[in-house]
Formats: C-alpha cells, structure tokens, sequence
C-alpha cells in the first residue's frame, strides 16, 4: 500500500484523471442496469437515480474504507469522484437545478486538490472523508423518494434512523471538528483564512440541509410526497 501511495503522490494529477474517467465509465455501466418504472418515465428521474447509483458506489467503497483504514490517504479518490459527479450535473443540462450541489462540489475539489497536490490538510481530508459513512444512508434515502417508496415503510424508516445518526456522528462531527482545529490553529496554517471560509459555508449548507431533513422525514404532518428536485426538497 505504501509504494502505491508513494506512485499516487509523484502523479497526482494522472491518477486523478484516470479515477475520473473510472467514475464516468461505472456511470455509462449503470445506464445499462434496469431502473424503476417511476423513474423512467421523467428524464430528470432517469438522470438522478443513475447520478445518485454513482454516488451511492462511491459513498460505500469510501465510507467503509475510512472506518477499516482511517491511516491511508484517500482524498486523491474523493477529489476524482467530484470531479467527475460535477461534470455531470454540468454537462446533463441540470446545473441549474443542482447549483447547491454543484457548489459544495466546487468547495470540496478545491480543497481536496490542495491536499493532493501540497500535501498539507492532509489529515483534516482523511477526517472529512467520515462524512460519506452518512452519504451512504443519504444517498439511499434520495433514492427511495425517487422511486416513491412510502415514508412509513419499513426499508425507508429504517434508513431514515440510520441517516439522521450518521448525519450527526459522521457528517456534523467531522464539519464541527474540522472547524474547531482551524480556527484553534489558525495562525499556524497555511491559507487558513481560505478553508475556514470554506468549512463556515459547508457547515451552514449541512445545517440547512440537516433542518429539510428532520421537517421531510420527521415533522412532515403528511405533507405529500413530491420529485423533490431542489435541494430544499431533498
């Protein structure tokens, strides 16, 4: 693993395109896998659930890679899948529609690129990646709204309690975290004012998203249940 890393840090930016590429041709795949009549019958829908299979790949191979190996550097990985999730939402026509995520995207590369190509943050990236054990869970629950799975069925309650605690211990506790030690070692960092900056924005995105979250999924008093396209619907 060591001469693998070593191999990574001397091309970065290779080994960056070519996961990238990796992410795109699993998209192409995933177009060829059935998906459920609710969803093709919209365009968006179509769209949306083969970005979120993507996603929802990256998250697992990420997500439990960060619980068994929290020592090995991943962000090169991370930086790939944005990277690629990015340019997908831009060129399929629904930048518009997906601008909250295409801005947390743009904040995430570059500050993994940082990482990847300095090699400075790199611990605070290894800790930012805990957030995808919660994209997991996330990811899963957007898919199961784009099916139309029922709020009070089994499969959705239980991911619904498995996101809300992930949302918190994983996803709120490394943002929280990564945002205290920058501002406990502000003066000692390099481009400190930049990431800080960056991690208040991310943290008011996750705290909105995490308060949509509790009204939809707890609080809803019946509301009916809709496409969900914009990220306030989510």
């Amino acid at each position: 693993m060591d001469s693998w890393l070593n191999e990574v840090q001397k091309h970065p930016a290779l080994y960056v395109l070519c996961c990238s590429v990796t992410f795109r041709i699993l998209h192409r795949f995933l177009q060829t896998v059935p998906s459920p009549g609710t969803v093709d019958t919209d365009p968006w829908r179509t769209w949306k659930w083969r970005n979120l299979s993507v996603s929802l790949v990256h998250s697992l191979l990420t997500g439990i890679w960060a619980l068994l190996n929290v020592h090995e550097h991943l962000e090169t990985g991370k930086t790939c899948y944005f990277i690629q999730d990015a340019g997908d939402i831009i060129f399929s026509g629904y930048a518009k529609a997906s601008w909250e995520f295409l801005l947390h995207h743009v904040m995430v590369i570059w500050c993994f690129v940082y990482a990847v190509f300095t090699h400075q943050y790199v611990a605070g990236a290894v800790v930012a990646l805990f957030v995808e054990v919660n994209s997991v869970f996330l990811h899963t629950r957007l898919l199961l709204k784009l099916a139309k799975v029922a709020h009070n069925s089994f499969i959705y309650t239980v991911n619904k309690l498995f996101n809300v605690v992930t949302y918190v211990t994983f996803r709120l506790g490394a943002q929280f975290y990564l945002t205290w030690y920058l501002i406990h070692h502000y003066s000692s960092l390099d481009h400190a004012l930049y990431f800080l900056i960056t991690m208040m924005l991310m943290n008011i995105m996750i705290l909105i998203y995490f308060y949509r979250l509790l009204r939809t999924d707890f609080f809803s008093k019946g509301r009916p249940h809709n496409s969900g396209r914009k990220f306030a619907e989510d």
